[in-house]
C-alpha cells in the first residue's frame, strides 16, 4: 500500500465518521489551522491521552489523511492489521515487541520518509503512548529520529514542518463532550540539521525538548502526582468562578485558558506551600463528599436563589419534548447500552473506551437502523416521509440524550428546592460551606495581570 496516496475509500469514511462526530461531541473547538503549511511534509505531533480518538481529533478537523505510527502490539490481530493499514497507520516495534522485531522499523520508516518527500502529513504521538489522564508522559525520540532520517535520505531539501498539537477533551468518553484542538506554530526541522551533523544526539534532545515546550501552552496539564484528582476536582468545580474573577466572557476556549492557568497555580501551591495545600485538598474533599451525599451538583449552588418560573418552564420544555425523547430512546437505546455495557465490561482501559464505542457505534447503529426501518416501514406511507423517518433516527437519538440531561438537571433543581423548603438550615449550612471554601482559593490563587 502507498500509504502517501489519496485514498477515496478513506475519504468516504471520513465524511461517514465525522457525522458521528458530530453526534459524540456537543461542540468542537479548533485553532491555529493558520499555522498549518501548504505544500510542505508536516509531522503532527500531538498529546496523547486518549487512544484513536486523539488521532481523530485532528484528521476529520483537517483536509488531511495523514498517516499515523503506532505501537506494534495493536496490529496482532490479522483482521485489526488490515483494517489499521486502510486508515494509515503503520507499526512501530519497540524492545517489549521483541528485539527480533525492529528491524521491522525499517520498512516502516521507510515508507514515512515516501509519505513526506510527497509533501503529505505524517501523525506522530511524541509521548508514544497514551496517558489517559491530563498529563504529559516522557517525550521519546521518535519525532526528531524520523524528521533527521527524512532529510539525510531525501534527494533535496524537504523543509519539514513539525506541528505541535494539543488536543483537550471535557470528558474522556462521556457523549456530549467537548473537544478543543490547538495546532501551534511550526517547528522547522532544518533549524537542527547543522546541529545533527555535529551532534546526532544533542540535535535530537534539543528538537525533542522545543516540541515539548512549544506544546506546553496547548495542553491542559496537571502535574502533581499526589493531588492529581483533587486539583481535577477543584478545576470542575472552582473553574467557572475562576474565569469570572477575571472578568472573561464565559466560552469553551477561555475557560480552558483560565483552566491551564488555575492548574498551573495550583501546581505552584503544592511546591511552595504543601502544608496549605493539604488543608485546601482537605476542605475540597469534604465539600464534595457533603453534596455528593445529598445527591447535589456544585453547579446547583451557583445562586442562592431558586427560581420557581424557572423550574416550572422547566417542565414544560420536558413534558413538550417527551415524544421525541421516546421516539429517540426506542430507536436507539438497544445499539447505546448494548455498546455501553460491552465497552464497560470488557475494556480495562478506559483510555479506550471512546475508541471502542466509535468504533462499534459506526458497525452496529447502522444495523439496527436497518434493522428498525425494514421492520416497520411498511406502515409509514411515502418515500420522503419514510426518507425522514431514517434520518431522524440518530438525529433524535442525540435529542433524547440531551433531554435526559436536561431531565436529571431539572431533578437536581427539584432536590435543591426540597433541601430549601424543608431542611433549610442544612440547605444555608451548604451555602455558607461553599462560601468559605471559594473565600479560601481565592486568597491561595490571586489574580495577577500582566
Amino acid at each position: 500500500m502507498k500509504y502517501e496516496k489519496w485514498s477515496l475509500g478513506y475519504w468516504l469514511l471520513k465524511k461517514y465518521i465525522q457525522f458521528a462526530d458530530w453526534l459524540i461531541y456537543k461542540k468542537v473547538v479548533i485553532t491555529g489551522l493558520e499555522n498549518i503549511p501548504k505544500n510542505k511534509p508536516i509531522i503532527f505531533a500531538p498529546n496523547h491521552q486518549n487512544a484513536l480518538s486523539d488521532p481523530m481529533a485532528i484528521l476529520l478537523n483537517t483536509r488531511f489523511q495523514p498517516v499515523w505510527l503506532a505501537r506494534a502490539d495493536i496490529f496482532k490481530n490479522k483482521t485489526a492489521a488490515a483494517i489499521l493499514k486502510f486508515l494509515k497507520i503503520m507499526p512501530v516495534y519497540r524492545m517489549r515487541d521483541g528485539k527480533e522485531n525492529l528491524t521491522k522499523n525499517d520498512e516502516t520508516f521507510t515508507a514515512s520518509v515516501k509519505v513526506l518527500e510527497n509533501n503529505f502529513a505524517l501523525g506522530l504521538f511524541p509521548e508514544a503512548a497514551h496517558s489517559g489522564k491530563r498529563q504529559m508522559l516522557v517525550h521519546k525520540k521518535a519525532v526528531p529520529r524520523i524528521v533527521f532520517m527524512a532529510e539525510e535520505k531525501a534527494t533535496q531539501n524537504l523543509d519539514i514542518q513539525i506541528i505541535p498539537t494539543g488536543i483537550y477533551y471535557s470528558h474522556y468518553w462521556k457523549f456530549n463532550r467537548n473537544l478543543i484542538v490547538n495546532f501551534g506554530k511550526p517547528i522547522r526541522g532544518n533549524e537542527y540539521i547543522e546541529a545533527f551533523k555535529q551532534s546526532e544526539s544533542a540535535a535530537t534532545l534539543s528538537l525533542r525538548q522545543r516540541i515539548l515546550d512549544e506544546m506546553q501552552s496547548l495542553v491542559l496539564e496537571i502535574k502533581s502526582s499526589n493531588y492529581y484528582n483533587d486539583f481535577e476536582t477543584i478545576r470542575e468545580i472552582y473553574g467557572k468562578y475562576y474565569l469570572q474573577r477575571q472578568k472573561q466572557k464565559f466560552t469553551t476556549l477561555n475557560l480552558f485558558k483560565s483552566d491551564q492557568n488555575l492548574v498551573k497555580k495550583l501546581d505552584e501551591l503544592e511546591e511552595k506551600n504543601p502544608v496549605e495545600t493539604e488543608k485546601l485538598v482537605k476542605q475540597v474533599n469534604e465539600y464534595v463528599s457533603k453534596i455528593k451525599k445529598l445527591k447535589l451538583r456544585n453547579w446547583l449552588l451557583e445562586k442562592h436563589h431558586l427560581n420557581l418560573f424557572k423550574t416550572g418552564v422547566n417542565n414544560l420544555i420536558l413534558i413538550a419534548g417527551l415524544p421525541v425523547f421516546l421516539f429517540g430512546f426506542i430507536f436507539n437505546a438497544i445499539p447505546f447500552f448494548t455498546i455501553d455495557i460491552i465497552t464497560r465490561k470488557k475494556i480495562k482501559d478506559k483510555g479506550f473506551w471512546s475508541t471502542f464505542f466509535l468504533a462499534l457505534g459506526i458497525i452496529l447503529f447502522p444495523i439496527f437502523y436497518a434493522i428498525e426501518f425494514f421492520a416497520i416501514s411498511w406502515i409509514i406511507p411515502g418515500i420522503w416521509i419514510k426518507l425522514a423517518f431514517l434520518v431522524a433516527m440518530p438525529i433524535t437519538g442525540k435529542v433524547a440524550f440531551l433531554w435526559y440531561i436536561f431531565f436529571r438537571k431539572t431533578v437536581g433543581r427539584g432536590r435543591l428546592l426540597n433541601l430549601n423548603l424543608f431542611h433549610r438550615k442544612e440547605f444555608y449550612n451548604l451555602f455558607k460551606e461553599k462560601e468559605v471554601l471559594f473565600r479560601k482559593l481565592d486568597e491561595l490563587l490571586p489574580i495577577t495581570h500582566s
